[in-house]
């Protein structure tokens, strides 16, 4: 290679040596160029690539202003026998936005085409003796322009990712504060939610790890399980919002978020009962939470627990909602049943869930006893004869006279 073409090394690349009657006589035969090469390489792009055709006329604007400001740069970069190149001044006529409507690869490809469409032209319309100098001249820029192209993709991602995180960790604040209105749904929509129906709120300890993308790997494993999903962590705890068809799966919530039992940190992790719609999300995140302070006294618990399996725990911690739930719902549940239920209940429990105890003090035969053990659980979805739920209905059944004394 001769002295007129050695090569920069390393970034910011120099214009070749040439002597200075040279440079200027090839730099004005590439200014006169330059608007046949920029009308070419739209031309070009349009011809080879089907998906520029389906920009938008502003789009399809702007990137011919990016490649008019390549071929442009591109000769004043080799008019200077000094001046060096980042390739960054390419984009920098460009707005921010047009980052988000085409993708890195898309971008490839029009530098690409760009590249060869000048190297094409050059060719073909300068004298023979310019050809190889510009030639080499164009592959030393191009690698800069690469580089560019990476370094702007990755400035759009840096601050694409941190606004999404904010966006998110608003969207999540607002559940749990029962505050969602249009607004935050809109929100929601712009990170990718998609869900009208089937809702659920999980809550846990939160990573100890220095992961910035957390969210965004949350998003993307829900999509692979067909679910939209949002999260934020907020002081020691991460909360995540899930939703989708697949919660309403057998199994239901918890089998289903038990699949990002990772991202959460030691400890519990309470999941809500599933809701309607994101609006309802409150009701949700309101007992996962209640559910995750109670948790303390069930370290047995499974890891994830649904926030109903923490009724009497969440109802001894001062949870309202979880009190009317024991001894309303279940207690009048049993009481209006009526069958002799709640008596046979109650005996059961006292006689250390001894069925032919219960019998004898009841004086009905054991068969009855087991006749209606099985209506109590099929009425109340607990059964009498598991130690943790016949704890639950112990609960209850103390609640429930404690509402009806009053």
């Amino acid at each position: 290679m001769s002295g007129d073409q050695r090569s920069t090394e390393g970034r910011g690349a120099r214009s070749p040596q040439l002597a200075p009657r040279s440079r200027a006589a090839i730099t004005r035969r590439l200014v006169a160029l330059a608007p046949d090469i920029a009308t070419a390489t739209l031309a070009e792009m349009e011809r080879r690539h089907g998906w520029f055709a389906g920009l938008d006329a502003s789009t399809r604007s702007w990137i011919g202003v990016v490649a008019r400001a390549g071929i442009d740069s591109f000769t004043h970069w080799f008019s200077e026998a000094d001046a060096s190149a980042t390739g960054l001044e390419v984009f920098g006529s460009a707005p921010r936005a047009l980052a988000r409507r085409i993708s890195l690869h898309q971008t490839v490809e029009l530098v690409r085409t760009t590249i060869e469409v000048v190297e094409a032209k050059t060719q073909e319309l300068l004298p023979r003796g310019d050809r190889p100098i510009v030639q080499a001249a164009m592959l030393r820029y191009s690698r800069e322009v690469a580089f560019a192209s990476a370094e702007v993709y990755a400035r759009a991602a840096e601050s694409r990712g941190a606004w999404d995180a904010r966006l998110e960790a608003l969207v999540v604040d607002a559940v749990l504060r029962g505050e969602t209105d249009e607004a935050v749904l809109s929100r929601a929509s712009t990170l990718g939610w998609r869900t009208a129906h089937g809702v659920v709120v999980a809550v846990g300890t939160a990573p100890v790890t220095e992961n910035l993308n957390l969210g965004e790997d949350l998003r993307r494993a829900g999509q692979k399980l067909g679910i939209d999903l949002l999260s934020a962590v907020q002081g020691e705890r991460l909360v995540i919002i899930a939703g989708g068809e697949p919660l309403e799966a057998d199994g239901g919530p918890v089998r289903v978020l038990e699949q990002f039992s990772d991202a959460f940190g030691p400890g519990p992790i309470v999941v809500g009962p599933l809701v309607d719609h994101v609006v309802e999300a409150a009701v949700s995140a309101r007992a996962a939470t209640s559910g995750l302070r109670a948790s303390v006294a069930w370290p047995e618990a499974p890891r994830p627990v649904a926030s109903a399996d923490l009724l009497p725990e969440r109802a001894l911690a001062g949870d309202g909602h979880a009190r009317r739930a024991l001894g309303q719902e279940v207690y009048e549940t049993l009481l209006g049943a009526g069958s002799g239920l709640l008596e046979t209940l109650v005996t059961f429990l006292d006689q250390g869930q001894s069925i032919e105890g219960t019998a004898r003090v009841l004086f009905v035969h054991a068969n009855t006893v087991r006749y209606r053990l099985k209506r109590i659980a099929e009425v109340t979805g607990y059964n009498p004869s598991n130690a943790r739920d016949s704890y639950v209905l112990r609960i209850a059944i103390t609640l429930g006279r404690l509402y009806a004394a009053r």
